[in-house]
């Protein structure tokens, strides 16, 4: 997805700008509250490194694999020199046997990898998605999520784990941090959220 597949998708202009048309046009057009709105936006923006990734990068080195993903290639008794560069292997071995997943040879590691603003991972999370939205389609051309539906497998996200009550306390550090650590298991990025999120809650306000 991008920012004018977005704009076009809300009736905006298609200008790839991320400003305040296109957030007030976004916040209506998903239904929103002003808080809610800043704080998906400042936590997607980040997680997509500026609404340009919305799709899974493993095109891992051997040293960054045995670091990141080392316990699934000891799992699975298999060299990680050999998988290298090589995204596709990669993600069948990494995500195999688990999240819903078959086993390497199936194929769904891949099939299912990371897509979205919050990366969709896993057999069972595109399913469960699936049948969120209504669009049995997902299953079969997994790929729309990064194309069509980036952001509302992210509000799948935000609702599935009752994330839009921690939007409702305000847009402040606290908050801000707290939604952090939801999403991403840490504080990593945090100065950027926060300052994303409330670069974003100034366009509403």
């Amino acid at each position: 997805m991008s920012i004018k597949s977005l704009q076009a998708k809300i009736g905006v202009t298609a200008d790839g700008l991320f400003g305040p048309n296109t957030m007030r046009a976004a916040q209506k057009f998903y239904g929103m509250s002003d808080e809610r709105c800043a704080h998906f936006f400042g936590q997607t923006a980040h997680e997509t490194g500026g609404f340009k990734a919305f799709s899974e990068n493993l095109n891992y080195s051997a040293k960054a694999l045995d670091s990141v993903f080392g316990k699934y290639f000891v799992r699975a008794g298999r060299d990680a020199n050999e998988y290298a560069r090589k995204p596709e292997k990669i993600a069948n071995i990494v995500y195999a046997s688990r999240m819903g997943n078959g086993n390497t040879e199936s194929g769904d590691g891949w099939k299912y990898r990371g897509r979205g603003a919050l990366q969709l991972t896993g057999h069972d999370n595109y399913k469960a998605f699936c049948d969120y939205l209504g669009k049995p389609e997902i299953m079969d051309d997994p790929d729309c999520v990064a194309e069509e539906y980036s952001f509302e497998s992210a509000m799948f996200f935000f609702e599935k784990n009752n994330l839009w009550s921690i939007c409702d306390k305000g847009v402040n550090d606290d908050t801000i941090k707290a939604l952090t650590k939801r999403i991403n298991g840490g504080y990593h990025g945090l100065d950027d959220r926060i300052a994303k999120t409330k670069k974003y809650y100034g366009y509403l306000t």
